[in-house]
């Protein structure tokens, strides 16, 4: 063994992606986004559940049944899906409806940014540009 590490042996070459698709309709049924380079099935997963709970959060109003919440979501959210993980992929049909009838007390579950491989990519964000810590 050379001891060399060989990135594709858990991951295909370039990695997994994640397909961000706007339920809204305004792009049809393809994606408006592709984040691609995800080093492991399990990051892709993790981004994918995530960025799904922020979207569903983000529909969420005071008062709304969780009916309610799933329907603002399927009219206005955005959905992620894992593209490469033959069959063992995250999708939001596992766990939508749990995610509308309770609501997030945790913020880490929202935070799909942390897991982002392009924010990786750009160690530090360019001079004006800092992310709020929201």
């Amino acid at each position: 063994m050379s001891g060399d590490f060989d990135p594709t042996l858990f991951a295909p070459p370039g990695g997994f992606s994640v397909n961000i698709r706007d339920l809204s309709g305004g792009n049809g049924a393809e994606p408006v986004e592709t984040v691609r380079n995800f080093p492991t099935l399990l990051q892709a997963n993790a981004f994918a559940r995530r960025y799904v709970r922020d979207s569903l959060e983000r529909c969420r109003a005071p008062k709304l049944t969780p009916d309610e919440v799933l329907a603002a979501w399927f009219a206005f959210g955005e959905d992620a899906e894992v593209v490469g993980g033959e069959g063992q992929g995250w999708t939001s049909g596992a766990e939508i409806r749990d995610f509308a009838e309770k609501p997030c007390r945790d913020r880490e579950e929202r935070n799909w940014r942390v897991l982002d491989p392009r924010r990786q990519d750009d160690d530090a964000a360019p001079q004006g540009e800092e992310e709020d810590e929201a």
